[in-house]
């Protein structure tokens, strides 16, 4: 579905390039690369069915588990979130944030964050679209969540976005997405 190296960019300081799939001895996993500016970096999120892990090549990361201290990590310095785990993440310096890193398996984190940061840098680079949300957090329920996003909003204003778009044909960009897995 994509070429590599395919880079993409929230139009809000993070900048994602996914270098290649790539196998190992856990299997199949995807290896990327990402350019964080300071004081920005994803919400509160949870991988289903993923770990993750960034080494950090420049600069300062901080990051956190739901419900955990935050904790920071330097050059050459590596942090893993297990499947299942909340956790964000943010660049707790002054300069650029650079980490090489894995997801493993990847699923379908590439299609999502691709859309979800297409959203974002649409809608002005802090937040993708309410309807674009809705509609990626319903499709990969299975694995991925934005935990930050309250179950309010999820549970009430979502399907009431989701309906509303299906409606109007703004879901049709979505046509040849692929199926969600588990």
């Amino acid at each position: 579905m994509y070429t590599y190296p395919h880079t993409i960019a929230s139009g809000g300081g993070e900048e994602l390039t996914f270098v290649g799939r790539r196998r190992d001895e856990r299997g199949e996993y995807l290896e990327v690369r990402n350019r964080v500016s300071p004081g920005s970096g994803p919400p509160m999120h949870v991988h289903f069915r993923q770990e993750e892990g960034l080494t950090v090549e420049q600069g300062r990361i901080g990051y956190q588990v739901e419900g955990g201290e935050k904790r920071y990590a330097s050059v050459g310095e590596t942090v893993k979130f297990a499947a299942g785990v909340s956790h964000k993440f943010w660049n707790a310096g002054d300069d650029d944030l650079i980490c090489s890193g894995y997801i493993c398996p990847p699923d379908n984190i590439e299609y999502f964050l691709t859309e979800m940061y297409a959203s974002t840098k649409e809608n002005g680079g802090k937040r993708p679209s309410g309807l674009d949300a809705a509609w990626l957090a319903y499709r990969y329920r299975s694995e991925f969540a934005i935990t930050e996003i309250p179950a309010f909003v999820q549970k009430t204003i979502f399907p009431i976005q989701r309906l509303l778009a299906k409606l109007t044909g703004r879901y049709r960009k979505y046509a040849n997405a692929p199926e969600s897995v588990g």
